[in-house]
């Protein structure tokens, strides 16, 4: 089996996560957008591949830390304004992609104080590592 086709996320990996992670962000193509950061919800998923994600000392080493997943999407944010949430999303995958142990990413951002009448509006991408990036 091909350790990178989707299928094998789910029987060879481990997904770690970050729900609903609320950050202020500089995001959005209106005016009234660009004067003051819009609240955001972040979610992550991580896939890492169960053989090299169980400690085996019980030490933080040993895994993936969530600490890096908040820092890169500090990181991103510290950059400054942001015209699309597409832009946003792709480049969070790419900087957790490019995580050594991490085999696939999914990255949603939602935005909740845009319309009156939805909860959220937003933008999803799920990415896997190519064959040749491991």
């Amino acid at each position: 089996m091909n350790p990178f086709e989707p299928s094998s996320l789910l029987l060879d990996c481990r997904k770690l996560f970050l729900r609903r992670h609320e950050v202020q962000v500089q995001i959005g193509v209106h005016d009234f957008e660009k004067t003051a950061p819009q609240r955001m919800w972040i979610d992550v998923d991580l896939h890492v591949p169960f053989a090299s994600s169980t400690p085996s000392q019980d030490h933080i080493d040993e895994v993936v830390n969530y600490d890096f997943v908040r820092e890169v999407v500090a990181q991103r944010i510290a950059l400054g304004h942001i015209e699309l949430q597409e832009t946003l999303c792709d480049d969070i995958a790419a900087r957790l992609l490019s995580h050594p142990s991490v085999r696939a990413v999914r990255v949603s951002t939602c935005k909740p104080d845009v319309y009156p009448d939805c909860e959220a509006v937003g933008v999803e991408v799920f990415r896997i590592k190519a064959a040749h990036e491991s």
